[in-house]
């Protein structure tokens, strides 16, 4: 009895097998007609062409072959997209260690008057300095005149070119000083506009204006 049943079953399994084949169809350019076959038809190979189901359903699409210039411009496409997500990702790197750097917007103002101070401390040392090195000079080049119309003693020669290259170079850390104090204002006030961004608080009113 139960071998009686067993035939029944593997026919009907066979029939289900049949009838959930696939079909593969696409477009001939060359005779305008529809191509299909339950194999890839040669004609469909390169083309887009659609898998349907014996019931003339459509499984799915597969899209026509890439030109090279259309593979180069998906490469493009690929590597903009992944520098979006590089770039988006990067951003909220910051913006969390923007949150767990600063507890309250006071904190912002609080770092940016100790940077500002640090930078003022430097402007102001390299200021002296400076200011000690023109007097040094000034002394050395009233001693010059003495030596108008003959050759300068080596020494006080050797002191005046010493000072001149002490003065440019303190000259040239005061710009990068400046130039710092600067890049310090922008960054907090970048900061702080952020913050306010991402804790949805108003940003605070500007003070007027002094009439």
């Amino acid at each position: 009895m139960p071998k009686l049943l067993l035939l029944p079953l593997l026919l009907i399994s066979l029939g289900s097998a049949q009838a959930a084949g696939e079909f593969f169809c696409c477009h001939d350019p060359s005779t305008g007609r529809r191509v299909c076959g339950d194999v890839l038809p040669d004609q469909c190979r390169g083309r887009a062409y659609r898998v349907l189901d014996s019931g003339g359903n459509i499984v799915k699409e597969v899209g026509a072959a890439l030109t090279p210039e259309q593979k180069a411009e998906q490469v493009a496409e690929n590597r903009r997209r992944k520098q979006l997500e590089d770039a988006s990702r990067e951003q909220r790197r910051r913006d969390q260690a923007l949150l767990d750097t600063y507890a309250m917007p006071e904190d912002i103002d609080l770092a940016q008057k100790k940077a500002e101070a640090d930078v003022n401390f430097a402007i102001l040392a390299t200021i002296s300095r400076i200011d000690q090195a023109r007097s040094k000079r000034k002394k050395f080049e009233d001693e010059a005149e003495f030596y108008k119309k003959k050759a300068l003693p080596p020494d006080l020669e050797r002191d005046l070119r010493a000072l001149e290259h002490e003065i440019k170079l303190q000259q040239e850390l005061l710009d990068i000083k400046k130039r710092d104090f600067e890049a310090i204002k922008a960054k907090y006030d970048a900061d702080r506009k952020r913050y306010f961004e991402l804790t949805r608080r108003p940003l605070p009113a500007a003070p007027p204006p002094i009439r």
